[in-house]
């Protein structure tokens, strides 16, 4: 007989979705999404980030059984802790009479009132990307890292996203054997499917833009805001005058004028708006290197990089950024940038603009690399420790 899992979230994104189809395709155990912030049951909701409403341009309710369960909130949304009110919650959760539940995030007000109500009551699973790599010092230290003790000292299990996860749960007084290994990852498979009219359509793109195939296009795709600490690449490119070095911004956010005001004066530079969830693999294919620079605080993974390693791109990130430490091998797929030390980035490009071949070898050794983080890598140790109960 199926385990049955409750899974308690806010809201459907491109991230979980299919990992939650796949969870339900494999038939080992029987899930049932309650989403809280049931504003979003229309699939589009207010971004502050890019500062528009977003709705994204692929299924995201197929292939599983959810509930929207009705948020009573006066300001709805996952900014604060009483975004998500949501009093039928536990009800609902209790009529399906689940073997266990599993929670993404504790900020919310309904979200750590399950984790406290079925403490003891049922398997409690949680999941969360939180880091260390933001904390600081001091009595808030202190006193956090005590509250948060008891936060998840409710909890039976997390799966861990990667190394500086795993780390910050072991902060926080969580045990070896209470960890499960369940890497972040994208639809692989979504991105890699079509490659050949991809890349034509990139090449087009690129066409229209004025870029020629001898140029050695940056990419910087996600919102512009000050934790994606996206002026680091206009200030490398002033660094690097060549004209076959090009920057490619595709997003929008609170930084937008300022960017495209520093960036007037250099032809180089080119913007694109906010680009929907079907068009990015063939705006990763625009370009020859993905840099996520980010100085923090709040990126607690970096989801773009793994896309662009499964489009086959040559990586550059912060190690700020908490997936960087997982998906980057420092000269083999990719760069990483400390302390905003950009040295090694700008010997990569100066060695690129000679021989655009070392950011193809980086980029195949991306695309191997990203195959172990996996959908099917998340439900492997989550369908083992189910079948457990």
């Amino acid at each position: 007989m199926k385990k049955k899992l409750a899974i308690i979230t806010s809201h459907p994104i491109q991230y979980n979705d299919p990992w939650f189809a796949l969870l339900n395709r494999e038939g080992i155990v029987e899930p049932k999404v309650f989403y809280t912030w049931s504003q979003t049951k229309t699939e589009e909701k207010f971004d502050p980030g890019f500062g528009k409403v977003v709705k994204w341009d692929i299924p995201l309710l197929e292939g599983y059984d959810y509930k929207f369960v009705n948020n009573i909130s006066t300001e709805p949304g996952t900014h604060h802790f009483k975004g998500l009110i949501n009093p039928t919650l536990i009800n609902e959760i209790e009529a399906w009479q689940p073997d266990a539940v599993l929670v993404f995030g504790w900020a919310f007000h309904s979200h750590l009132r399950c984790i406290r109500y079925f403490h003891k009551k049922k398997t409690v699973l949680f999941r969360g990307d939180s880091t260390l790599l933001d904390e600081t010092g001091g009595i808030k230290k202190f006193l956090r890292r005590i509250f948060l003790k008891w936060v998840y000292s409710h909890i039976t299990a997390a799966l861990y996203a990667g190394t500086n996860n795993k780390k910050y749960f072991l902060a926080h007084g969580l045990k070896e054997k209470q960890l499960l290994y369940a890497p972040h990852a994208i639809d692989n498979a979504r991105f890699q499917e079509g490659e050949n009219q991809y890349l034509q359509q990139a090449a087009q793109r690129k066409k229209d833009l004025g870029f020629s195939e001898d140029d050695v296009v940056l990419l910087f795709a996600g919102k512009l805001e000050q934790k994606k600490n996206p002026f680091l690449l206009i200030d490398t490119l002033k660094k690097i005058k060549d004209k076959k070095l090009k920057l490619l911004f595709a997003g929008n956010g609170a930084l937008e004028k300022k960017l495209k005001e520093a960036a007037k004066a250099d032809e180089r530079i080119v913007f694109l708006d906010f680009q929907n969830q079907q068009a990015m693999p063939v705006v990763y294919r625009m370009a020859d290197i993905f840099v996520l620079p980010s100085s923090g605080p709040g990126e607690t993974w970096g989801l773009a990089l793994n896309e662009a390693m499964a489009c086959g791109k040559a990586v550059v990130a912060s190690g700020k950024a908490g997936g960087t430490i997982d998906l980057v091998q420092e000269n083999v797929n990719g760069i990483i940038i400390n302390d905003n030390d950009t040295a090694a980035f700008e010997q990569l490009l100066l060695k690129a603009l000679k021989n655009k071949d070392v950011l193809t070898a980086m980029g195949s050794k991306s695309k191997e690399m990203i195959k172990r983080f996996s959908f099917e890598n998340i439900t492997e140790p989550l369908t083992v420790f189910m079948n457990k109960l």
